[in-house]
């Protein structure tokens, strides 16, 4: 098989012959730039450059020797572009590593700190000295009561400049929805299409619980779920509005090329999910499935797939009914999570995209053989019939061991 077939049996609920691998096809099956650095050494690739595409979790582009070296069988749409040295500048990384980062994105560095800043000078995210990740210092919401706020398309438009996870853009979701961001967009992911066997996986995002989070901060969303809650629905009606007619346009340009069309919003936490089932139905699944179902009408090819963290087992049935075919990350750690009863439940009509080495413990701090030992044990679960892409549980941070990375994906790769 190659690997486009490969993706394609396995979301089709039918055995590959070999277990289907993902490694940076999306931010959340990646590697933080410090561990990939050390990876490539561990490799013997002194090729290339450490090129950082997601500023926030700074996350380092997988480059195609090191997915041979891997086995995967998923690249992001967004390699499509930025493919000139001009598109990049130079950084250091927290650990002295140089880097390029893309050039679009206004960083600066104040005494030890560095900030992430809007186009028009507001400071967005912080990486303190000595930390590993931006984290946000702006919400443009904070001080608004969503019972007397409109939620009209501009006003959205506007706050989404504002935020650390929707003001700093990743590669290809830079460029906007005109007639010529259009046709870049087409042109780029066709010559990514062409250039590879891999399966594309395009991010979209449409985040209807993780915006709100963005826009006013979390706790205090979390307060007006339970107090405000006519206004909370408005929102999810007026985001759902406003993500429409530009995925409309986005899948107009990117669906003949792509594969897997990636939503998100994370649901789940350690111990559950952040909400009771009763109100994903009231203040979600409509707007989900209205999404997910339009999504389907322009592309019947594409795989729906959400980004939701955590343990969101008890949402499942309502997250399939609404049109998810399937998610990462699969958290086995969290409470309700455990690989044996989601695949008995589940997995005759779902794709668990995960779950294959745990990171919160073993991978950072197991033996490459215990490592080994991790991925063989998962993987027997997931694998049978199909509906299973293996990734670690979540991104590969910073202070991995490049030899236990190295064993996780060796030991993927010869399974079935």
């Amino acid at each position: 098989m190659t690997s486009r077939q490969r993706i394609a049996a396995v979301l089709n609920h039918t055995q590959p012959d070999r277990v289907a691998i993902d490694f940076g096809g999306h931010r959340s099956s990646g590697i933080a730039a410090i561990a990939y650095a050390k990876l490539k050494r561990a490799l013997g690739i002194d090729s290339g450059d450490i090129y950082v595409y997601d500023m926030v979790q700074q996350l380092a582009i997988v480059e195609p020797d090191v997915l041979d070296a891997v086995g995967a069988d998923v690249v992001e749409m967004g390699r499509g572009f930025m493919l000139d040295d001009a598109a990049w500048c130079d950084w250091t990384l927290p650990d002295g590593t140089p880097c390029k980062i893309p050039a679009y994105i206004n960083v600066e560095k104040r005494g030890t700190d560095s900030f992430l800043v809007s186009d028009d000078g507001v400071d967005l995210a912080i990486l303190k000295e000595d930390f590993l990740y931006f984290e946000q210092i702006h919400w443009p919401w904070a001080d608004r009561n969503p019972d007397r706020q409109g939620f009209s398309n501009s006003d959205i438009e506007e706050a989404l400049k504002y935020t650390m996870w929707t003001g700093i853009p990743t590669p290809g979701g830079h460029i906007p929805l005109t007639d010529e961001g259009l046709a870049e967009l087409a042109s780029g992911a066709k010559r990514l299409r062409e250039s590879t066997d891999r399966a594309i996986l395009g991010i979209f995002g449409g985040n209807l619980f993780e915006v709100p989070q963005f826009l006013y901060r979390i706790d205090k969303y979390l307060t007006h779920m339970g107090f405000c809650p006519e206004a909370c629905v408005r929102l999810s009606e007026a985001l759902c509005d406003f993500y429409l007619p530009r995925m409309e346009k986005w899948l107009g340009a990117v669906g003949p090329y792509i594969d897997i069309m990636l939503f998100g919003d994370d649901l789940g936490g350690q111990n559950g999910p952040l909400m009771s089932a009763e109100m994903y139905r009231t203040y979600y699944k409509p707007w989900h499935a209205k999404l997910w179902k339009r999504a389907k009408e322009l592309a019947p090819h594409v795989n729906i797939h959400l980004h939701c963290c955590g343990g969101i087992e008890p949402l499942m049935d309502d997250l399939i009914d609404a049109g998810l075919e399937s998610s990462n990350p699969v958290q086995v750690t969290c409470y309700g999570m455990a690989p044996e009863h989601l695949k008995a439940t589940y997995g005759d009509r779902f794709t668990f995209w995960g779950g294959g080495c745990d990171t919160r413990r073993v991978l950072p701090y197991g033996t490459p053989d215990e490592v080994a030992r991790n991925v063989r044990e998962l993987v027997s679960i997931w694998s049978s019939g199909g509906g299973f892409v293996f990734q670690q549980v979540h991104n590969i941070l910073a202070d991995v061991p490049p030899e236990n990375i190295i064993a996780m994906f060796q030991t993927a790769r010869g399974l079935q």
